[in-house]
């Protein structure tokens, strides 16, 4: 009897680059790939950050080459993308969020956060993929979205339209990245404990909102995001693409 083979997670000899890979989320979707092999760029606009976190998946054993961008310039990112050799995995980070309330929404935060979530994530996600096609290169977009991509929320209603935004842009992008063997998807994380959500817990009506709604009783940790971008970066997800992988807690499936 021949036995099915069940596909690796080793990326050895993929190339993968990260946006905001300094810090949270980012670091560890980075430490992640590396730990299976990958050669990783870590993207960041703090020059220390970066080449500190770089030094540090070096020191691992892992391979690691920090890079000091913006991708809020779109234009000085899609140069520099186009300028290397092409990348197998984008880990398409870079985020942020201001919550307030809709009726107290000043046209700058919103500018700004869209800037980040939606602009640059659209723009560097492009320019990565033009350089895959030109070198004939098959690999998977990882866009870093969150379950309020697929929820509302008070206090959240740009960061939710940044969401959106980005699940939508993702399964347009996967219908007609398919045919180059691109895949394209989906992490959407719960509230996860890095530096840029911990402020919000000082709240302790906003924490117990929060445990209310997570029905595993706990908030999301780094390690609970990194087993998802190696599983979409490797063969093991080979078949998905225009997906969203939900790491919740039972938030939006449950509600």
């Amino acid at each position: 009897m021949e036995l099915p083979v069940t596909p690796s997670l080793q990326l050895d000899g993929k190339r993968a680059i990260i946006t905001g890979g300094s810090k949270g989320l980012g670091l560890a979707s980075a430490v992640a790939l590396a730990s299976v092999g990958a050669e990783v760029t870590l993207v960041a606009r703090t020059a220390k950050e970066v080449e500190e976190a770089a030094e540090a998946i070096n020191a691992a054993g892992g391979k690691a080459v920090p890079v000091v961008l913006d991708v809020t310039d779109v234009e000085a990112t899609a140069d520099w993308v186009g300028a290397q050799k092409a990348f197998n995995i984008l880990v398409n980070n870079a985020g942020t969020n201001r919550p307030g309330l809709f009726v107290d929404t000043k046209v700058k935060d919103y500018d700004d956060v869209f800037s980040i979530n939606v602009r640059a994530a659209y723009f560097i996600a492009q320019a990565v993929a033009k350089r895959m096609i030109a070198d004939g290169a098959k690999g998977s977009i990882i866009n870093m979205s969150s379950q309020m991509g697929h929820i509302g929320a008070q206090r959240r209603t740009v960061y939710c339209a940044t969401k959106h935004a980005m699940e939508g842009f993702t399964r347009a992008m996967a219908a007609e990245l398919g045919q180059y063997g691109i895949r394209v998807n989906t992490i959407c994380p719960t509230f996860i404990e890095t530096p840029m959500t911990k402020p919000f817990f000082e709240d302790k009506t906003f924490r117990d909102w929060v445990m209310a709604k997570i029905k595993l009783g706990r908030l999301g940790r780094l390690e609970d995001v990194m087993g998802a971008v190696v599983f979409l970066a490797s063969e093991q997800s080979a078949l998905m693409t225009g997906s969203s992988l939900m790491l919740d807690a039972g938030w939006t499936g449950t509600s």
